[in-house]
């Protein structure tokens, strides 16, 4: 009989620790509410003119960077030099207005990149 109450007691124990996590599960508050969505629109393409690269006078292996020029306004501009090590350069508007679209990026910040790793030149733009 002794046993009987032990497996009893056991159940109940479950039970309420069962029936508090719940509680406190169900009790959470202050979660904002949200949209998601999705839609459609037109992209379009940049015409990239002008690439220049700038390799470093000192180690003519380094690549310091790459200037190129856009057929239309970006306000956002990277690339990428070596597919392989995947790394993304950020590029800033060289004429500072966006009249000219001409676009410099950077390839020295963080990895350093190379002639010898150069197998692609990526450019992702955007105008938002």
């Amino acid at each position: 009989m002794f046993r009987n109450f032990k497996v009893l007691l056991l159940v109940l124990v479950v039970i309420v620790i069962a029936g508090s996590a719940y509680a406190f599960a169900a009790s959470l508050t202050g979660i904002p509410t949200s949209k998601a969505g999705t839609g459609s629109g037109a992209v379009s393409g940049y015409a990239v003119s002008a690439v220049a690269y700038t390799f470093n006078t000192s180690d003519p292996t380094n690549l310091d960077s790459v200037t190129f020029t856009l057929d239309g306004v970006a306000t956002f501009a990277q690339i990428e030099v070596d597919s392989v090590a995947g790394v993304w350069y950020d590029c800033v508007d060289a004429d500072g207005a966006g009249a000219n679209n001409i676009w410099t990026c950077d390839t020295t910040a963080g990895t350093q990149a190379t002639a010898v790793a150069m197998d692609t030149l990526t450019i992702v733009a955007s105008d938002h």
